[in-house]
């Protein structure tokens, strides 16, 4: 008999339940109107003159609406006489390659047909000035090169470190229109001092660059556009830390403090720069940032495939599948961790078979003093926790819970013949 399965035989499976999460739920009625109202206030749009060729800088994650956000933008750099083109800033992602970069943009719904403008895809950089420190501050050739740069982003914490500007405007205008070389470069010093030297470049690229305005994003805990808040340069830094402080508040969570097992069914790039937010798991890649569950042990079940193959994050799980490392592309995964200098994400879990091997593996290793109540959530990922499944042994606590509805009775997990979930 395989030492594995018969290791993992007898491991009971618990029977889940089915639950859906309330959280505050702010969301735009006119996401259209919203965007045409907010770029259309003083120095803002006004800022584009005709003839004017405006770099739109966008960013390799998921963000609800981002490709009609893209386009309407552009159509209102069209009115006013400017030529607009959209640059890449994702940092190192996307392989840290034009082409690779052009690729996640279109995984996004971001194509040169449905933005209505050329995409100028290249790794080149300019060097516009060093901190005190030496750290010198970069920024997308194209993009300083022309006259103007738009940047659109999501305002949201950041899952590594805590500062008052996270992930936002000012963390694409220093990594992500960075390139490969801004983001090494920031990341150089450690997460310890992310959030100075943020804004400290930030500051030196709004000055040196020809920077005119940002579109913050912040979306509600159900992936949607909460807000649109669109902005001069000049208050760029300003608006990303009241924004933070929003996105903050509409973040959804697990609303349970200790969990034995969390099952999630897939991470990936376009998720969270982790694979999987921490802020949701409580597994974070460096000392530098805190809060969450207290997990014993997490499995990662699938790869998604908008994240072309970068399994950056599986590292903080303790158990993956076959079927994850087969959708693994390890370069890709490494330039992560190589360029950040945090590599753990980037490290392996132990590898089982199927689904149910890993399940398994996890319940057996999660030091439960009855392993047939063991504590078990399973998640679709860390974007999606309005409906999350949960183990029988968890369904008194949530009896009364204010902010959990009970969907469902308590139903078996079914596998097919090669142990992969079905249900």
């Amino acid at each position: 008999m395989d030492i594995i399965k018969e290791l993992l035989s007898g491991i009971p499976l618990p029977r889940m339940v089915k639950i859906r999460q309330s959280f505050p739920a702010p969301k735009l009625a006119n996401i259209e109107s919203t965007l045409r109202k907010e770029l259309s206030r003083p120095g803002i749009i006004d800022t584009i003159k005709p003839g004017m060729n405006i770099a739109v800088a966008l960013g390799s994650r998921g963000i609800a609406e981002i490709a009609t956000l893209t386009a309407l933008t552009v159509e209102e750099i069209k009115k006013h006489g400017g030529q607009p083109f959209i640059v890449p800033a994702m940092g190192s992602h996307g392989g840290a390659t034009p082409t690779g970069q052009r690729e996640v943009l279109a995984n996004l719904g971001i194509t040169e047909q449905s933005a209505g403008c050329p995409i100028i895809s290249s790794m080149k950089v300019v060097e516009l000035d060093r901190l005190d420190n030496g750290l010198p501050v970069y920024i997308d050739k194209n993009a300083f090169m022309a006259d103007g740069i738009v940047v659109i982003n999501r305002i949201k914490p950041h899952t590594a470190f805590r500062g008052q500007c996270e992930s936002g405007l000012v963390k694409m205008i220093t990594i992500g229109l960075g390139k490969q070389k801004g983001a090494e470069t920031c990341h150089a010093y450690s997460f310890k001092y992310m959030a100075e030297n943020l804004i400290a470049m930030a500051k030196i690229s709004l000055a040196k660059a020809p920077i005119l305005f940002g579109v913050g994003i912040v979306e509600s805990a159900y992936d949607q556009v909460a807000k649109i808040s669109a902005v001069p340069a000049a208050q760029m830094i300003e608006t990303d830390m009241k924004l933070l402080r929003e996105a903050k508040a509409n973040m959804p969570r697990l609303y349970f403090d200790q969990i034995d097992v969390l099952v999630v069914d897939q991470i990936g790039k376009d998720i969270s720069g982790d694979g999987m937010d921490p802020n949701i798991t409580g597994r974070y890649p460096t000392p530098y940032a805190s809060g969450g569950p207290d997990i014993s042990k997490m499995v990662v079940l699938d790869l998604s495939e908008r994240s072309h193959g970068n399994a950056n994050g599986m590292g903080t799980a303790d158990f993956t599948t076959r079927k994850l490392i087969n959708k693994t592309n390890f370069k890709a995964t490494y330039a992560n961790g190589l360029t950040s200098t945090v590599v753990g994400p980037t490290h392996m879990p132990t590898v089982l078979d199927c689904d149910r091997d890993a399940i398994l593996a996890a319940i057996k290793t999660c030091n439960a003093r009855d392993l047939s109540c063991v504590r078990l959530v399973r998640i679709k990922d860390t974007l999606h926790l309005g409906e999350i499944l949960i183990s029988e042994a968890m369904v008194a606590e949530v009896i009364n819970h204010p902010n959990i509805t009970i969907l469902s009775q308590p139903g078996e997990m079914t596998f097919d013949e090669y142990g992969e979930l079905t249900n």
